[in-house]
Formats: C-alpha cells, structure tokens, sequence
C-alpha cells in the first residue's frame, strides 16, 4: 500500500457513522466471542465455576448470598448470550442463503424463482412446502422421470 491509499483508507474511516463502527465492532467481537465460547475450554472454565460454587457452599452454609451469586452470573450470562448467538445465526443464516442463491443462479436448469424464498410470508412458505410434497410423492410414484408439472414457486406466489 501506497501512502495515498492509506490516506484514503484513514479519511473513509473518519467517515464512516457512528453506528457502522458499532456494528462492525460488535460483529467482530461476536465473531471472536462465538468461537471462544463455543469451544470445549469454554464448557470447562464454566463447570469449574459450577464446581468452585458448589464447593464453597458449606462455607458460607449454603446461604441467601450464596445462591443469589450462582443465579446473577448465570441470568446475566445467558442474557449477553442471547445477543451473541442470534447475531451470529443471523450472519450465518444470511450468509448459507446467498449461497444457496448463487447456486440456484449457476445451475442451468435451476429455477430461479426459488432464489430469495426468504422473503415469501409464512404462508406462501407453507404452499410451497405441500405442493414440493406432493411433487415428492409424484416423483416417488413415477421414479423414471421427475415431476414438475405443477410449479410450486409460481403457485405458492399467486394470489388466491
């Protein structure tokens, strides 16, 4: 990299919103996190909390105090969890159906109509999910050729 290009790179950054450094940061740290958090290390660390917490118990006699610590740490935890998870289901919900569609565009005989399914309601989705059933059974029943006679994607989306 040239020094004009990290000018560049440092002016777009001066640019950009706040809210898009937020986001990318939170991206970054709930990458980091699901990876760390996710591994065998991190269920380890979390039952030797578990077991720390039940050893101390007769030392402070299995006491109010005692208890409330366990289920602060563990609702709080969980509720920071919750945040991480979804976000990173989310990326990779996202990231699994634009390669899903860009295997449908490539595929020759694919029909295009099924890229974006996602954006059909609930019950678009659920015509859609009977008519391939049917197509499934069709298809089963008749096992020389597969059936398409009837179009579930062009079905599913007109109106009734």
């Amino acid at each position: 990299m040239n020094k004009s290009q990290v000018g560049e790179l440092k002016e777009h950054e001066q640019e950009r919103d706040f809210f898009c450094v937020v986001r990318d940061a939170f991206r970054v740290f709930a990458h980091r996190c699901s990876a760390m958090l996710g591994s065998a290390w991190a269920f380890s660390a979390a039952v030797l909390v578990i077991l720390l917490w039940l050893i101390t118990g007769p030392m402070f006699h299995f006491s109010d105090t005692w208890q409330l610590i366990i289920n602060t740490a563990t609702t709080v935890v969980t509720f920071l969890m919750v945040f991480l998870i979804q976000n990173t289901q989310n990326r990779d919900a996202k990231a699994m159906h634009l390669k899903l569609d860009e295997l449908i565009r490539a595929i020759k005989n694919a029909r295009n109509e099924l890229v974006d399914l996602e954006e059909l309601s609930d019950e678009e989705l659920k015509k859609l999910e009977d008519q391939f059933r049917r197509t499934r059974r069709r298809a089963e029943n008749d096992e020389a050729s597969p059936s398409r006679q009837e179009d579930p994607v062009e079905t599913a989306a007109s109106p009734r």
